[in-house]
C-alpha cells in the first residue's frame, strides 16, 4: 500500500503532481527510485520543473457548438513563438471543447472558494447520516465524497473527452513535456443558450463526441 509519506517524497524529489506520484509508485509497488525513474521516463518530472516559470503568452480561444453552448478559455505559454505552434493551439482548441461539453467550475481545487467547499461537505454529511451510516465513519465518508465531488467539478481533475482514460490534468503535463515550456490553462467562462431557464435536459458530452466522430 502507497502511503502519503511515500507521495510526498517522490513530488519533493520531482515536482511531479500528487495523482502522477501516487500512480507511479501503485505501479512500481512503492519504490521510490523507480518511481522517479518512471517519472522521467514520461517526461513528467521534466515537465513538473518548467512548471515554475511565468507563462504571460498564450491564446485565448472558443468553441461554439451549434450555436447552443460554448466556452472561451486563456491558456498561457512562456513565449509568443510557442503560441504559434500548430501543438499548442490544438491544445487550447481541445480544453475550449472540453470546456463547452463538460461544464467545470474552477480550473483546480486550489481555486474552490473554502465556502463552497464547507456547504457542500454539509450536504454530504447530512446526507450520510440520513442513509442511517455511523458517527464514527460519515467523517471518512464525507471526506471521500468531497474528495469525488471536487473531482467533478475542477478541470483538471476531469477525464478528457477525447481520451477519458487521462485527466486534463494529465494532458496538460504530456503537453509541457513536449513542447518544452510551463504551460497554464488561467481562467475560463462557459455559455449555453437559454441557460437558466427550463428546457429539455441534454449529454452536451455525447453530442460533442458525436460531431467530433461523425
Amino acid at each position: 500500500m502507497v502511503t502519503a509519506e511515500q507521495v510526498k517524497e517522490l513530488r519533493d524529489i520531482t515536482g511531479a503532481g500528487i495523482m502522477d506520484c501516487k500512480k507511479v509508485l501503485v505501479e512500481v509497488d512503492g519504490d521510490i527510485k523507480k518511481a522517479v525513474e518512471t517519472l522521467r521516463e514520461r517526461g513528467i518530472a521534466k515537465a513538473a520543473k518548467k512548471a515554475g516559470r511565468i507563462a504571460a503568452e498564450g491564446l485565448v480561444e472558443a468553441y461554439i457548438h451549434n450555436g447552443k453552448y460554448g466556452a472561451m478559455v486563456e491558456v498561457n505559454s512562456e513565449t509568443d513563438f510557442v503560441s504559434k505552434n500548430d501543438e499548442f493551439k490544438t491544445f487550447v482548441r481541445d480544453i475550449a471543447m472540453h470546456i463547452a461539453a463538460t461544464n467545470p467550475l474552477y480550473v483546480s481545487r486550489e481555486d474552490v472558494p473554502q465556502d463552497v467547499i464547507d456547504a457542500e461537505k454539509e450536504v454530504i454529511k447530512a446526507q450520510a447520516l440520513n442513509e442511517g451510516k455511523p458517527e464514527a465513519v460519515v467523517e471518512k465518508m464525507v471526506e471521500g465524497r468531497i474528495n469525488k465531488y471536487l473531482a467533478e467539478i475542477c478541470l483538471l481533475e476531469q477525464p478528457f473527452v477525447k481520451d477519458p482514460d487521462k485527466t486534463i490534468g494529465q494532458l496538460l503535463t504530456e503537453k509541457i513535456a513536449t513542447i518544452g515550456e510551463n504551460i497554464v490553462i488561467r481562467r475560463f467562462v462557459r455559455f449555453e443558450r437559454g441557460e437558466g431557464l427550463e428546457k429539455k435536459e441534454e449529454n452536451f458530452a455525447e453530442e460533442v463526441m458525436k460531431q467530433i466522430n461523425g
